[in-house]
């Protein structure tokens, strides 16, 4: 059962931007427990001011029910404290029967602005709701799928949703992605599922038929493909990242191969791999990874690979490189002369 709350204010963040969307339906149904219709009013916080939200929500209804408002990414709201203080001011001025809740997407950086902290305990310490909803992990999606499926009255089997979380990238365990939109994302194709199938169980061959796959890039993965020498891989990975700067690319990929040096190295000098995660300060998972990927490798070709890289780093820089589409396709040259193991077709 829901807490009932002492004001009708909510505060709904975390990085599922299908949760945080939907946070607010539970102050709505509080809000409209008498019966009476509730209008819902969504206003961005890039585009709306704090004047605009204190009279939507201090203007109370002589008859019917009173409205939610909503302001999704509330940050431009509060360029300097004066501005945070009138927001949290607004927070004591909401009408009977109306509400206000804010919805706060988080992109996981670590240069959040305080002020929305602060809001968020404003929130709290008035009696209001505050909720975090964080993205699925890697094997919770097809549960979570099932059950948005049967809010909606949409049947899917076991397998199909398996394979719709695997479509949409869910299985991916990498930590470096973005998973902000994959809840959107399963919505949408359940949706879209549903009416192709309009009778029967959605099953794995629909989803094969409908779905696409979108696999996320990871930068992490990238770099674990090359370290194995799974060239196909990497360049499908790199693929993915063309949102990435190439000196980016090239940064992550001369960190891994001066480790894959320095473990090969030791290695070979005769060092047993269990004393690296103490020599080089390494968690014992990183350490076994970094093992496993030392031993694809002759230090001769990782020598070789790590020179052709700052070559191409050189070239990138003296703009010799052209335009990104160049670009990419000098990385995928890079990937299959350097990374493909020799003498593989």
């Amino acid at each position: 059962m829901a807490r009932r709350l002492t004001a009708p204010i909510g505060y709904y963040w975390g990085d599922d931007a299908y949760s945080v969307g939907h946070g607010p339906d539970a102050l709505a149904l509080q809000l409209a427990a008498d019966g009476q219709p509730l209008d819902r009013l969504r206003l961005a916080g890039a585009s709306t001011t704090i004047d605009e939200i204190a009279e939507k929500v201090a203007t109370g209804t002589l008859f019917g029910g009173g409205t939610l408002v909503v302001v999704a990414e509330p940050s431009p709201l509060m360029p300097g404290r004066i501005d945070l203080e009138r927001l949290i001011r607004v927070l004591g001025e909401v009408a009977e029967g109306n509400g206000l809740a804010f919805a706060d997407t988080v992109d996981n950086s670590n240069k959040r602005p305080a002020a929305l902290a602060k809001l968020r305990d404003a929130v709290a310490a008035a009696g209001g709701e505050v909720r975090k909803f964080e993205a699925l992990k890697a094997g919770e999606m097809p549960r979570w799928i099932s059950e948005r499926a049967a809010e909606r009255g949409i049947t899917i089997s076991t397998e199909g949703a398996r394979l719709l979380a695997e479509r949409i990238g869910a299985n991916v365990r990498e930590n470096d992605i973005d998973r902000r939109r994959q809840g959107e994302l399963a919505v949408s194709e359940l949706d879209k599922l549903a009416v192709y199938r309009l009778d029967g169980i959605i099953g794995p061959d629909d989803v094969k038929a409908l779905v696409p796959e979108a696999i996320p890039g990871s930068v992490w993965a990238f770099t674990d493909a090359v370290g194995m020498r799974q060239a196909d891989r990497a360049a499908r990975l790199a693929e993915q990242l063309d949102d990435k700067p190439a000196p980016i690319l090239i940064a992550v990929l001369h960190r891994r191969l001066r480790e894959l040096i320095e473990v090969g190295d030791l290695l070979a000098s005769g060092m047993p791999a269990g004393a690296l995660v103490r020599t080089l300060k390494l968690n014992p998972y990183r350490a076994e990874r970094l093992v496993q990927q030392a031993r694809c490798w002759a230090l001769s070709e990782l020598d070789d690979a790590l020179t052709s890289l700052l070559k191409l780093d050189a070239a990138f820089k003296a703009r010799e490189g052209g335009g990104d589409a160049r670009r990419r396709a000098a990385m995928t040259l890079w990937i299959a002369v350097n990374v493909r193991r020799r003498g593989a077709g």
